[in-house]
Formats: structure tokens, sequence, C-alpha cells
């Protein structure tokens, strides 16, 4: 009997010993596979803290940079004819013009320069820049460039809060950024989104001449008066200027558009300089290269922008571009779309070399070439016909000539604020003589003026023949 109890006992402890390591090994294996999930974790956690991202949850540094940077900017308009696509793009064309607007700037400098949209401030007599800390200054106008929708301002002030400029060829599509401006005159508001294209164009500016479209889009509200504002990366980096939106109603649908800040520094930089700005043209029509284009023209890639034409003396003319080559790059950028192609040109001046790496019946070329202004030279292109007239001019054809029964003049291709839109002078009007002296091409306009003292007297006709006389003086 006592060894039955003995046997039975011997057995108890040997199936409870072997619950017992079988309960632990099951306890330290769950406890194991949770330290191992709470590892990979805190290693996920390491990983997204030490990325280039990591003010992905919390923008409130690159916003603090920002908000002090950007200012409101209220104009009042006296003349109610506007005819900017970009500002009706913020307004309902069946209502009555506003006599007051409202919009944004970016100061670029601490002794008060300021750059904004061209639409926010075309046509306006009065400029007013409100600080975010509420202090007020009147605005003058340095320059506008109605081609890319910028204008630059200045205020009397100093020791400003300046956004630094950042690289807008840098910017990835995916990547987090802040817009920064005063919508519906509600100052100071951040709103985030991230880059959903770039070069975008949505010809908005198709009707504008050398007109450059190659926006940075994004999902970031933007509205009315936001126009002129910021759009910075997680850094606090300027990488554009906040200009359009995608909207049937003026109202936020979507996407936004923003001037790259690569863009927007060499428009400053001229403006600043010169006044006007110093537009380099290579002479080319193009288009993007698509499947068709490359089975029309047995093309072994869809890359690149085809050559549809060349301006004949102009620069791609001149340096042996021919009707019919892919442009592959401008430098050492590529370039896919058209927009791309005018973005990377515009960055230079007339008289740069640029090498153009192109595609000729599938051979790769390169060749430098000497970029040209649009009168087809390399001289600097003065501000007395832009600052002091406001206009872009072209020189008549003879068959205009013959129609009009003149032999000589210079037609009025666009209008902005100056001496000429002031005086009433519309668009279209050829100028046939200044202070009684033929004009027979646009360099006439220029030495005219930088002789002319005190008073200018205008004379020309519009197309339908009618005859016009404008005067106006300069300061």
């Amino acid at each position: 009997m006592k060894a039955k109890n003995l046997i039975i006992t011997f057995l108890v402890a040997v199936i409870s010993s072997f619950i017992s390591i079988s309960a632990n090994n099951y306890f330290n294996k769950k406890d194991n596979i949770t330290k191992q999930e709470t590892a990979k974790t805190n290693n996920f956690s390491r990983y997204v803290n030490q990325t280039n991202n990591n003010e992905i949850f919390d923008f409130t540094y690159a916003a603090e940079k920002a908000i002090h940077g950007v200012v409101h900017i209220k104009t009042i308009f006296t003349n109610q004819q506007i005819n900017n696509p970009l500002y009706h793009f913020f307004y309902n064309d069946r209502q009555a013009m506003p006599s007051i607007g409202s919009g944004s700037g970016v100061i670029i400098s601490a002794d008060g320069y300021i750059v904004t949209n061209n639409h926010v401030i075309e046509q306006s007599n009065e400029i007013e820049v409100v600080l975010n800390d509420k202090r007020s200054f009147k605005a003058k106008i340095i320059g506008t460039d109605p081609q890319t929708d910028l204008a630059l301002l200045k205020i009397e002030a100093g020791d400003l809060s300046v956004i630094s400029f950042g690289n807008s060829d840098d910017v990835k599509i995916g990547e987090w950024v802040l817009a920064v401006g005063n919508p519906f005159n509600l100052t100071s508001t951040v709103t985030a989104g991230i880059v959903s294209a770039k070069a975008r164009n949505i010809n908005i500016m198709r009707d504008r001449p050398y007109s450059i479209e190659s926006f940075i889009q994004t999902d970031a509200a933007v509205n009315p008066g936001n126009s002129g504002g910021a759009l910075v990366n997680t850094k606090g980096e300027l990488i554009g200027i906040n200009a359009a939106i995608a909207s049937q109603t003026g109202s936020y649908s979507g996407y936004s558009f923003a001037i790259p800040v690569n863009i927007v520094g060499k428009i400053v930089a001229d403006l600043k300089e010169f006044g006007v700005v110093q537009r380099a043209l290579l002479g080319v029509s193009i288009r993007d290269v698509d499947s068709e284009i490359a089975q029309t023209y047995d093309l072994d890639k869809i890359e690149g922008v085809y050559v549809e034409s060349v301006i004949q003396g102009g620069t791609a003319s001149k340096a042996g571009i021919q009707k019919n080559d892919v442009i592959l790059k401008v430098g050492d950028i590529n370039v896919n779309k058209v927009s791309e192609l005018q973005e990377q040109i515009s960055r230079y001046r007339p008289g740069d070399i640029v090498k153009i790496t192109f595609k000729r019946n599938n051979k790769i070329k390169e060749i430098n070439v000497t970029l040209k202004n649009k009168l087809g030279n390399t001289d600097i292109v003065s501000s007395d016909l832009i600052s002091i007239l406001g206009a872009n001019f072209s020189e008549i054809t003879n068959a205009e000539k013959s129609n009009l029964g003149i032999k000589n003049g210079v037609k009025i291709d666009e209008l902005f604020p100056g001496k000429l839109m002031k005086s009433g002078v519309r668009e279209g009007y050829i100028i046939t003589d200044i202070n009684r002296i033929p004009v027979n091409k646009v360099e006439d306009i220029n030495n005219i003026l930088k002789k002319a003292n005190g008073g200018v007297y205008i004379r020309g006709l519009y197309p339908n023949g009618i005859i016009e006389y404008y005067a106006f003086g300069i300061e």
C-alpha cells in the first residue's frame, strides 16, 4: 500500500513539474514575442524620428519661422478695368470689381523688400503692407513681371523677419508643405498639405506673351487673399509663392499652385537690379513628347521636349538646333515637359551661355548656345519701356503698314501699370511718333525717352484707323 502511494505521489510530482515547465516556457515565449514586437515598434519610432521628415507630425517650427515673414497687403483701386486672368481667378466676373483688394507678400530682405503676385497689386493706386506685429507701411513698386505673375515691393523699415530661400528643384512629390497667408482677410493663417505635382501648367496665362507656368501643385488650402503668400517646407524655407487655385467657385477646391522659388529668385534679382526682367529666349516652338510623337518620328524613347519649329535667326537656329530635334537637358537638368524647359531657360539672362543636350535621329548631341532677348540681341533691356510706359511692344509688319497707310510704327501688345495706361492708351495702339520723332522699331522708343526733357507727346492710331494723341510728363 505504501509502495502504491509512493508511486502515485511520484507521478503527480512529475506531471506537476511538466505542467510548470510548459507553462513557464509558454509565458516566456509570449513575453519574448511581446518584447520583440515592442523592440520593432521602438525601432520604427527611432527610424521615423531619424529621417529628414522628423517634423512630419509637428509643423510648429516651420510655422513659427514663416509666419513672421509673411505680410498682409491691402490695395486700393480706382481703375476698375482689370485685365489680368489671375485676378479674375479669384473673383466672380458677374460682380462689380472691388475698390479694395487684399493679398499676401513675403519679406525677402531685412531692409524691406517684399515679393508678391503681380495680380495682387496690378493697377493699384495705393499699397499698404501690414506686418505680423500689426505695424503698417506704405509700399512702393520696384518692378513687376506679368509673365510670371510676380512683383517686387519696398517698404521703409529695418530689422524685419525674413524667410530664407530653399531650393524648389529639391522639392519631392509627397513632401509636406505649409501655405502661409491672409485668406479672406484672416491674417496669419497657416494650412498644411503635400506636394501633389511639379512643373504643372494650367494655361491660366496662355494669352500673355512669353508667360511661364511651371507651378508646384499642392493640396494645402489656399483661398482669395493667400495670393503672394509663402509656400514653405518643413524646415520653414521658402519653396514657392502661392499664386492660384483650381476652382470653379473662386474658393479652394482641392488644389493650389505656387511659383517655384528658383524662378522667383531670378525674377526678383532682375527687378531689383534693372527694374525689368532680363528674359532669355531659346527661339523655338515646342511640345511635350507623347506616344504619338514618338511613333510618328520613330523616337526610341518617350522623353524630352519636341521641337516643332525654330525661329530663323534666333538663339536655337544660330546654334544649330533644328525642327524635329528633341531637347533632353538644359545645363545638367533633365526636361521632359514644356513647362520644365521654360522654367530652366527662365533662370538665365540674355548673353548667358548654356549647354543644351538634344537628340537628332536618336543620337545624342550637345551644343552651347548664347541666349538672346526678345529684340534678338544680348543687350540689357532698359527699364524705361517697362517701368515708365508700362507696356510690351512689337514691330508691325509691312502688311499692317500698308493696310493702315503708314510708313512706320510700333504696336503695344500688352499694358500694365505705367504712364500709358494712366493716359488712357489701350492695347493694340500703334505709336508712330514720340515728340515728333518717327518710331520705326522698339529701340527708338527707349532712345527718344532718354532725350525727353520733362514731357512726352505721342501720336499714333488704333487698328481701326482712328488717330489718337496722348501726352504725359516724366519726372
